[in-house]
């Protein structure tokens, strides 16, 4: 569900792959099978040479809110979630073989129907409007998402999809696909990741149905919004709902990591979801969080057609359920094409025990950069998306080191630590030095900064 900012009736349903051709301001480019290998060490983060966008077949006009890079766009359409064997597709086959084993229709049937081919290009309404999202939201800032013009985006969340796909006339399904957020860079954050939407409506009939005399109860009053529920939904609707809903989750983590996982639950706030919360599992005796989940605004319900239902939404990362279960130390193997990497999930079923060998473990270089601040425009994020755009997968942690404001000039300085390492050869100095050259030349060029190198 939605954003954790700290988430017909077939048995399933995938519309076609996006396209593994990327074409970006005019130049094709093959977006799969690109070499981790290679160091984009000449790379200067520039403005735009055109005026437009071509991704997946269509055109997008740029504007003033435009800054998603080719870096980003390169991984567009390369959906390892459905590349068969891929560590992400073992987990999104885990999750989709227990829905469909255990929650059945009427006939027999798989409940929940599955989409993972949705196109990542989103609309702005689809990622925050149709999801109730205020306008001053945190969520929807330049600095935190991948915008290609004012409308366009690259979604945020695979929640973009909720009322599109309950408007069509589904109560049940999953959603799966990539996900783009500019963010901090360490072993488990990258701008790029794969999210599993969940979402059940239920029916008067459905919810109360295995109530004792619960022919008296009903989903809606007109009451009053409170920590526990909506204004409109009753206690008794909103309790079994979410009693409905941890049940699920709870049945799901068990299947997937065995009898004796520990399972919390901690109160949170979406705006979209009201109650909501955050699931946290016990791993190796460190409390992780995996996923977020709600009893859904009815109004969003409302207004996507569905008027009559009362329901619920989770939101999952792929990314982080198999770097649990598979013991993955670093986000950016995701997207290795060592061999070495792949064949390890390679299995006679879904449900192999796993556990990752790493490869050789190469030794890490580190070198620092110091600049004063332009204004009060500048963004740590930009930088770090600078920082991915030159150095790509070589970078594997930025830390802010020190912040210092000059008592006369009030001129603000940061001071960053970059931590480069290949998860699959070991760096040169020489090369490294190239690519931290240019970080140094695109930061004073492209943001504004005045060096201290």
């Amino acid at each position: 569900m939605a954003m954790l900012w700290k988430f017909m009736r077939v048995a399933k349903y995938s519309k076609t792959a996006l396209s593994s051709k990327v074409k970006v301001r005019g130049i094709p480019t093959h977006s799969r099978h690109s070499s981790s290998k290679s160091v984009p060490s000449d790379f200067a983060a520039g403005s735009p040479c055109s005026n437009t966008v071509e991704l997946l077949g269509k055109s997008y006009p740029q504007d003033d809110y435009s800054n998603v890079t080719d870096k980003i766009l390169s991984k567009v359409g390369k959906n390892l979630h459905n590349r068969k064997h891929h560590p992400l597709w073992l987990i999104k086959e885990q999750v989709k073989d227990h829905f469909y084993k255990h929650y059945l229709g009427r006939r027999g049937t798989p409940l929940f129907s599955v989409y993972d081919g949705l196109s990542p290009v989103v609309t702005v309404q689809q990622n925050f409007d149709s999801l109730l999202i205020p306008q001053n939201h945190a969520s929807r800032r330049k600095e935190d998402n991948y915008y290609l013009n004012r409308d366009h985006m690259l979604r945020a969340h695979t929640s973009a999809h909720q009322w599109d796909l309950i408007h069509s006339g589904l109560d049940a399904f999953l959603a799966v696909g990539d996900v783009y957020r500019r963010d901090t860079i360490d072993n488990t954050h990258y701008p790029v990741f794969h999210q599993m939407e969940g979402v059940r409506l239920f029916s008067c009939h459905e919810l109360f149905s295995s109530i004792k005399d619960g022919e008296g109860l009903q989903l809606f009053e007109q009451g009053h919004r409170t920590a526990h529920k909506q204004e409109c939904h009753t206690m008794e609707a909103v309790r079994l709902v979410e009693f409905n809903l941890k049940q699920v989750l709870t049945k799901l983590m068990t299947h997937i990591f065995g009898d004796g996982l520990q399972v919390r639950w901690v109160d949170c706030y979406f705006p979209f979801t009201h109650p909501s919360f955050e699931m946290e599992i016990n791993f190796q005796g460190e409390w992780m969080e995996v996923l977020g989940c709600g009893v859904m605004e009815q109004q969003l319900v409302n207004s996507a057609g569905a008027q009559d239902k009362i329901g619920w939404a989770f939101g999952l990362g792929l990314e982080r359920l198999a770097m649990i279960l598979y013991d993955i130390p670093d986000i950016r193997l995701f997207w290795s094409e060592d061999e070495r990497f792949l064949k390890q999930f390679i299995g006679p079923h879904i449900w192999q025990k796993i556990k990752f060998q790493p490869l050789s473990r190469y030794p890490p270089l580190i070198n620092d950069i110091s600049f004063w601040l332009p204004s009060e425009t500048y963004s740590q994020n930009d930088f770090y998306d600078l920082v991915r755009t030159i150095g790509g997968d070589l970078i594997e942690k930025v830390v802010l080191l020190d912040e210092f404001a000059h008592p006369k000039t009030k001129k603000v300085s940061h001071c960053y630590r970059i931590i480069y390492r290949h998860p699959e050869r070991t760096l040169t100095q020489d090369e490294v030095h190239r690519i931290h050259q240019a970080i140094e030349e695109s930061a004073v060029r492209e943001l504004g900064v005045e060096g201290r190198f």
